[in-house]
């Protein structure tokens, strides 16, 4: 499985998401996400986008625990249809913001 921190980033997105998360465990950091809102197609409008899968359910408690997610801890997301757009099996958790008029800050 990879891993992979993203850490004090700034991504401007003019047409498609900031990040795309396929597998494996992401952690965004410090970052400052900026999406342009796109009328025409509402899953390019969004600042991060997962479409991973959490896994088979016969995996052990231990492996579950290793199993993919995206980590999002003092970022700032600015614009987009959504912040977070999950197609695949993740659920979002333990989800605090600070919504301000043109941005929402993600706090841990």
């Amino acid at each position: 499985m990879s891993n992979c921190k993203v850490a004090n980033l700034t991504v401007k997105a003019e047409l498609g998401c900031c990040l795309l998360h396929r597998s494996g465990r992401l952690t965004i950091d410090g970052c400052i996400l900026q999406c342009e809102s796109n009328p025409l197609d509402y899953y390019l409008s969004c600042p991060i986008v997962s479409t991973a899968d959490a896994g088979p359910e016969i995996l052990t408690s231990s492996a579950k625990s290793h199993g993919y997610s995206v980590s999002v801890s003092r970022t700032r997301i600015e614009g987009g249809a959504k912040a977070v757009l999950t197609s695949g099996s993740l659920k979002l958790q333990r989800v605090r913001v600070i919504f301000a008029r043109t941005s929402i800050f993600f706090l841990v």
